[in-house]
């Protein structure tokens, strides 16, 4: 009889083309991690020489799926309280137009977001970062836009009303809109000694025309 002895199957190991490839995609991976980290570093961090010579690359990782509102080192938290109403004209069948009601639209944001305790990022964020962007791109003596993304900030503006409000107020279809923005600057706390706040600032835009174009993409 012939005796047999057990040996352990020798496992399966990658062979040295495929350990290579392996080798090369981690690195590769890692390193883009680490480019990713680094720009997103430099974007929240203060200005810096590096950060200024390559601020369309930085920008270019960051914006818009990664944008960050904060600075690192100096957290700078909002000192102002920014309310944004929205009123549409709208036309009836026989030609006559009727300016609605002005309607809260951070108000609505407000009332969603109090009580909830995971108020959707949309209510939080959305409409105040669209004020931003278009108080950052036009001149608030005229309302004329500065550089190329005034008309931009526009649309996105009117786009975000016009998904709230519908293409229709009171059984009418609407015409144009307008906004009315009311900024009030948070009180110090009372032991600060800090003199009351200024008065609320109201700032109204111009009408705007709405078209169908307005509503493409739209939910609703």
């Amino acid at each position: 009889m012939t005796e047999t002895t057990d040996r352990p199957a020798r496992g399966r190991g990658w062979s040295k083309p495929a350990q290579l490839v392996l080798g090369l995609a981690g690195a590769a991976l890692i390193g883009v991690t680490g480019l990713f980290l680094a720009a997103v570093f430099l974007h929240v961090a203060p200005a810096n020489s590096l950060s200024r010579q390559y601020r369309d690359e930085i920008d270019g990782v960051v914006y818009p799926e990664f944008e960050q509102n904060w600075k690192l080192f100096a957290p700078n938290p909002l000192q102002q309280n920014v309310g944004v109403d929205a009123q549409v004209r709208t036309v009836a069948p026989g030609g006559a137009t009727t300016a609605r009601e002005w309607t809260g639209l951070t108000a609505r944001d407000i009332a969603a977001i109090r009580g909830n305790p995971a108020p959707s990022h949309v209510d939080q964020n959305l409409l105040r970062r669209a004020w931003d962007f278009y108080d950052g791109s036009h001149n608030p003596q005229d309302e004329t836009p500065i550089g190329s993304r005034g008309k931009l900030a526009e649309q996105y503006l009117k786009r975000i009303a016009l998904q709230r409000i519908g293409r229709e107020a009171g059984g009418e279809r609407v015409l144009e809109i307008r906004f009315r923005v009311t900024t009030a600057t948070v009180p110090a706390p009372s032991w600060s000694g800090e003199t009351a706040p200024p008065a609320p600032k109201v700032r109204e835009l111009p009408w705007w025309p709405v078209s169908d174009e307005d509503y493409r993409g739209l939910l609703g």
